[in-house]
């Protein structure tokens, strides 16, 4: 069993509305992006004259005009995480994180966030894009529990903006930036356990959506929102048929990838719009950190016999489904 004891967020403060991406002139207006993805802002590691200066044109300028890392805003989602549970950051034993747009190669980025945490201790990555924290929550399930120490750290960041050509409506609209924390344990109980977890990828679609070499990000755009709809409704759909007669509420979060796209899962899958948690309205695609940081801007929210059903696909093609049970206080 893995026990979940504490979630945390963190976005930066510069917002990229519907209204600023109107003024860059790049044939864009509220009305086209509320009715195409259901975004109305952003939040961005970049200075927002930065963007409307160069439209980030050059990926290298955009890493050195930043406001913050990734590991800095990882520590911070960590910080409110720890706050949360009562916990100190010595108290972690490992720390793993994830993300679609690190900023180094190499080292792992864990490194990084544990050196801003100030802890020494074991570190690595586990990256399946945007469903990478699924695919941790399930290959941390799955491990003896006398292998892991008592407290692991897990963190997902993004700072998708960087890679984003604001001169491009159509990448433009989508993407911000945020980190998400959450910290587990297979050895100390808490009120919020992983019931379920499974990961599946499709390796012969890997091409249709990432990051390359020039660090710009590119889709099939048509066969990825077909992919992801059919894939979270396959999941929530399963996990519903295991979970949803025993839970006092059946609440749903998927990838924050666009309005649109979440909205049509819980069309076909029975999904009340007050157990449907988002948060891309107001942040856009954050990537690996956005259905996370959606649980925990709900955090304070949950209570006892709430099951969470996470549904998350990324890039890969990738796919992550979890049932979380919230159990009484401990």
């Amino acid at each position: 069993m893995l026990y979940l004891h504490a979630m945390g967020h963190f976005n930066p403060e510069n917002v990229i509305s519907n209204q600023f991406l109107e003024d860059l002139d790049i044939g864009t207006n509220n009305e086209w992006i509320v009715e195409r993805v259901g975004i109305v802002n952003r939040r961005t590691v970049l200075p927002l004259d930065y963007i409307r200066e160069t439209k980030n044109t050059d990926f290298r300028a955009a890493s050195e005009a930043r406001l913050y890392t990734n590991a800095q805003m990882a520590a911070a989602s960590a910080r409110k995480a720890l706050a949360r549970v009562n916990l100190k950051p010595e108290d972690i034993g490992m720390v793993i994180a994830g993300s679609s747009s690190p900023d180094n190669i190499a080292p792992a980025e864990s490194s990084a966030v544990a050196a801003e945490l100030g802890i020494e201790v074991p570190c690595l990555d586990m990256n399946s894009a945007c469903s990478s924290f699924g695919m941790q929550m399930n290959y941390l399930s799955i491990m003896q529990p006398d292998a892991l120490p008592p407290y692991v750290l897990v963190v997902d960041s993004e700072t998708l903006t960087k890679t984003v050509d604001y001169a491009d409506r159509s990448m433009a609209v989508l993407f911000g930036d945020g980190s998400a924390a959450a910290i587990v344990s297979t050895r100390v109980p808490s009120r919020a356990a992983f019931a379920s977890s499974t990961f599946g990828s499709r390796p012969s679609a890997w091409e249709k959506v990432g990051i390359g070499w020039n660090w710009r990000f590119g889709q099939d755009g048509n066969a990825v929102q077909g992919f992801a709809i059919r894939k979270t409704t396959e999941g929530v759909r399963e996990l519903k048929s295991r979970y949803a007669d025993s839970a006092g509420r059946f609440i749903f979060i998927g990838h924050q990838a666009n309005l649109s796209m979440l909205t049509t899962v819980c069309e076909r899958t029975g999904i009340a719009p007050e157990n449907h948690w988002y948060g891309v309205d107001q942040f856009g695609n954050t990537g690996c950190c956005g259905a996370p940081a959606v649980l925990s801007a709900h955090w304070e929210k949950i209570h006892s016999g709430d099951y969470v059903a996470m549904s998350i696909v990324g890039a890969g093609l990738s796919w992550a489904h979890l049932m979380l049970i919230i159990g009484d206080e401990k």
